[in-house]
Parts: C-alpha cells; sequence; structure tokens
C-alpha cells in the first residue's frame, strides 16, 4: 500500500521544502539516511507523526500519493496487498453514503466501463423505466480503509454516476458540483472549502443519553468521548484527510472536527469520508454519534461552518491588503451574491426539518441575512487579517448544518458568489452589533431580512429560486422538492410530546 522508505524529493514535498534543504540535512546527519549507489533513502516512519504546517508529514505523503493513482496504480495496490473487497461509494441527493461491494476479481472492469446498478430504489435518481444507470469508480480518490482491529482489507472509490452511455447523469451530485467548478475555472478561479464538523456522541441511537457534561474546550479526564475524537483525528490523518483542529463544542457531549481546507470537490468527498469515520470510531467504541442538527432542546445544536475563498494560481483572490477589511472586490461581490441569494439556497445548506429547530437565535447559528467580521450572529463572517497570512482570508457562511449534502451545498454556495462577482454586485454595510439584541425596530431599519423558519418557507424559496434550479438542473431540482415537501408533509401531521403535554392537561 506504501512505501517504507522515501526519497530526498518524496520528503522535500511533504516538509514543504527544497530537495537541496533535504540533502543538506542528510549530510550534516540531521536527518538519518541510507545511500544505496547514488540515491539516498530515508525511513519513512522517522518522519509520519511530525507536522508541518498544521499537517502531518504521513497525510501529507497520503495525499500525494493519492494524485498519482491511476487505473494501474489501484490495481497494483490491490493486487499486492490481497484486498479482495472493494466498496465503491456515491451519495443520493440528499447525501446519503450508498455503497456498492465488488471483488478484486471485478475491480479492472469496474475502472475501464463501471459498474451498473438499478438506480430506481436510490433517493433522488432514477425512474423505474429507466433504472440502468453506472458507478464510475474515480481512481484518484482510492483508499484502504484503516479500520483497527478489522484482519480483511477494505479500499473504497468515490464514483461518479453514469447515464448507459456514459454521459455524466443527471441525477449525480457530485457532477452537480464538477459543473460549477468549471465555470468557476473557465473565470480563473479555484475554490477551496474548509468545513468545521459538529456532532454529538450518545450512548446509542435511540435516546440522547450524553457521554459527558463538558463544555466548550474543556478537556475531561478517562473522557471516552475525547478519546474516540483523537482516534478519529489519527484515523483521517492516516488516510491522508489533515486536520486542523478538534475539541469539545458548547454542549453536553458535543465535539468538533474541523478538515484543512482544499479544492471543494476533495473537500466535499473528505466530508462524507469524515463523517463515515467518524460514527465507525464511535460504534467501535460501543458508542453513537449524530450529526442531527438539533437532537437536543435547550442546547446548541450541530452547524458546518463552511470556510471559502477563491484562488488565481497561488495568490488569494479574496485578500486586498488595501482595504479595511482586507477583502478584495472579488470577496465583497461573492459575499454580497450569497446574500442575495441565501434565502433561496437555504434548503440546501439546512435540509431537514429538524435543521430549522438550531437556526433560532440565542445558540451562535444565524437567523438574519448580513456579514460582519466580529460579529458570529451573522450569516457571513470575515475571520480577521493576521498579518503575513494572506492565504488565509476567507468568508465563513455559518448556516449549513453537517447533515447537508456536500455537493449541492458547495454547488450553490459557489454559484451564488459567481454571480455576485459576474454581476458585480454591492455588499451592503457589515454588521457588527449583536443582532440576537436588537430591536425589531433597528433590524428593520437596518434592512436585516430574516432566513426562512422553517423547512416550508424554505422550500417555497428554493422553488422560486432562478440560480438554484439551474445549478442543481432540472432532473435534481425537481426530485428534491418533492422529497422536502414530503418530508414537512409527514412532519406537519405528526401529534408530538410536547403537543400531548402542552395541551392535553388543559384541553
Amino acid at each position: 500500500m506504501k512505501s517504507n522508505y522515501l526519497t530526498p524529493t518524496q520528503l522535500a514535498k511533504a516538509l514543504g521544502i527544497s530537495r537541496q534543504a533535504v540533502v543538506e540535512r542528510i549530510q550534516k546527519g540531521s536527518i538519518a539516511a541510507t545511500k544505496v549507489g547514488q540515491q539516498y533513502i530515508i525511513e519513512r516512519k522517522a518522519f509520519s507523526s511530525m507536522k508541518t504546517e498544521g499537517r502531518s508529514v504521513e497525510g501529507t505523503l497520503k495525499r500525494m500519493e493519492r494524485s498519482k493513482n491511476t487505473k494501474e496504480r489501484v490495481l497494483k495496490i490491490v493486487r499486492d496487498n490481497k484486498i479482495n473487497t472493494i466498496q465503491l461509494w456515491f451519495v443520493d441527493i440528499l447525501g446519503i453514503l450508498k455503497c456498492v461491494v465488488i471483488t478484486e476479481r471485478e475491480l479492472k472492469e469496474a475502472l475501464d466501463h463501471g459498474k451498473g446498478f438499478d438506480g430506481s430504489s436510490v433517493t433522488g435518481f432514477a425512474e423505474a423505466e429507466e433504472s440502468d444507470i453506472i458507478a464510475m469508480p474515480d481512481a484518484s480518490t482510492f483508499q484502504v480503509l484503516p479500520w483497527e482491529g478489522s484482519t480483511i482489507p477494505v479500499a473504497r472509490l468515490f464514483c461518479d454516476i453514469l447515464n448507459p452511455d456514459k454521459t455524466p447523469y443527471p441525477g449525480d451530485a457530485r457532477w452537480v458540483l464538477k459543473r460549477v467548478l468549471q465555470r468557476a475555472k473557465k473565470l480563473g478561479f479555484t475554490f477551496y472549502i474548509g468545513p468545521e464538523l459538529e456532532y454529538f456522541y450518545f450512548k446509542n441511537d435511540h435516546s440522547t443519553e450524553v457521554l459527558d457534561e463538558g463544555t466548550y474546550f474543556e478537556l475531561i479526564p478517562n473522557d471516552i468521548a475525547d478519546v474516540m475524537r483523537n482516534k478519529t483525528v489519527d484515523t483521517l490523518e492516516h488516510m491522508g484527510i489533515p486536520m486542523e483542529t478538534g475539541h469539545h463544542e458548547v454542549a453536553p457531549s458535543q465535539h468538533e472536527i474541523d478538515l484543512k481546507y482544499d479544492e471543494a470537490l476533495i473537500s466535499a468527498d473528505n466530508i462524507i469520508t469524515s463523517k463515515y469515520c467518524i460514527k465507525e470510531v464511535a460504534r467501535s467504541n460501543n458508542s453513537y454519534a449524530t450529526f442531527m442538527p438539533k437532537p437536543m432542546f435547550g442546547v446548541n445544536g450541530s452547524g458546518m461552518h463552511v470556510h471559502q475563498s477563491l484562488f488565481r494560481g497561488d495568490r488569494n483572490a479574496f485578500y486586498d491588503k488595501n482595504d479595511k477589511h482586507h477583502l478584495s472586490l472579488t470577496a465583497k461581490q461573492f459575499i454580497a451574491g450569497q446574500l442575495k441569494h441565501a434565502r433561496e439556497f437555504c434548503s440546501l445548506t439546512a435540509q431537514w426539518v429538524n435543521s430549522y429547530k438550531r437556526l433560532v437565535s440565542g445558540y451562535e447559528a444565524p437567523v438574519y441575512v448580513s456579514w460582519a467580521q466580529k460579529n458570529r450572529t451573522a450569516l457571513i463572517r470575515v475571520p480577521l487579517y493576521r498579518p503575513g497570512n494572506e492565504k488565509a482570508t476567507r468568508a465563513e457562511i455559518r448556516c449549513p448544518d453537517p447533515s447537508c449534502n456536500p455537493y449541492l451545498a458547495f454547488a450553490v454556495l459557489l454559484a451564488a458568489g459567481l454571480e455576485g462577482i459576474e454581476k458585480k454586485y454591492k455588499v451592503p454595510e457589515a454588521i457588527e452589533p449583536n443582532i440576537y439584541k436588537m430591536e425589531m425596530s433597528e433590524r428593520e431599519h437596518r434592512g436585516l431580512v430574516a432566513l426562512p423558519g422553517n423547512l416550508f418557507e424554505a422550500i417555497e424559496e428554493t422553488e422560486k429560486s432562478r440560480l438554484v434550479k439551474e445549478v442543481l438542473g432540472e432532473h435534481i431540482f425537481t426530485r428534491f422538492l418533492i422529497n422536502k415537501k414530503k418530508e414537512w408533509e409527514d412532519y406537519r401531521i405528526q401529534v408530538t410530546s410536547h403537543e400531548i403535554r402542552r395541551y392535553l392537561p388543559v384541553l
């Protein structure tokens, strides 16, 4: 699966220094190496735990290997390591992970021609009369799943979904994102995403019995949740998915893992992998991890704040040293585009009935369409600039939650931002005061508009949206709305325990 040794060139790339610098350190004795002929080789394990610029060297090496993945290399890795279980991953239009399992014997055929399956039972995919579609593995996403204690090696590949004639299938959420990314590329931009995944650990999947009563950043002795979170971070790093931070969140038994920023498609794949890994590590420790946005009343819900930036080559297109916010005109127009369309795409970033139990005042979740630098009640926050760190200039949008489909969410976010740039939208004034504490008259004076208050209101806004329909395409747009309307109707007719407690004794 990986070589136990590195060349000076490989180590130089992982450390972010020149090859000559590595050779000089070898010659000075600060890096141990063995000379084989005219070439130095370096033991990989000596650097696996080292970090550079916040990333583990091992994670960087994994990413380098992934970028070299081809059909031939994948076949060789599988053959050399006797991997006979390969999972083909994709998501439905709601972002729920699906899987087709094949063996080594079928892998070459799948890499060459894809794996056909019946899409009529996958949410938002084909109708019964047009059900034959193809899962085409993306060789660059090949990864061995490092589950602890597993005696049978298992690998996975993300797939693009195709029609029988090999054209992109219109129900494939991954293709929706790819399409908008191609549009950004034509404008000279690469879209980067850094997601913050919040979630809860509970004792099982049928109650909200917490594992701890911890608070923000709290370190609890002998805490199984802390052990699970750290194990998850270590596992993801081993898979080449680098982390920024991990910590306890505000609510009891609530935790957060922040993924290192990356290109949007890679970040979306990484979110799907990370959520699966978080749940798998919890399961192996007889616990349950959930990304339900608001599983408990009276405490903070779980969001997925999305840090966004556009780059032109190696230059951050959001940065301007002469602006008081250090924001370029491009960044301001991008933010203005997202503010303009926020109500329209809200059903994609907060896609469940339960999502709107989180988007309420008082729990650090956005309620009104606004932007700011210091104000965490705003929809979009621009973190303060740190001198010398121009590449970190970004816009953090705070309405998404981790249960959304990241491919569709990132697609509509990017499209809204690009429209702002193309049509030169003007960003409104930043709102720095705490919006929750404002009088209604002040909010009206400032022209603040609220996000949808529930899924039904969000669906109505999406249904009227030209932008969202263009981004999703007719197939997903229609099926997504049908699914969400049914979800709302199922919810609307329920008689809840709250109603029983509130009304039964008095009516």
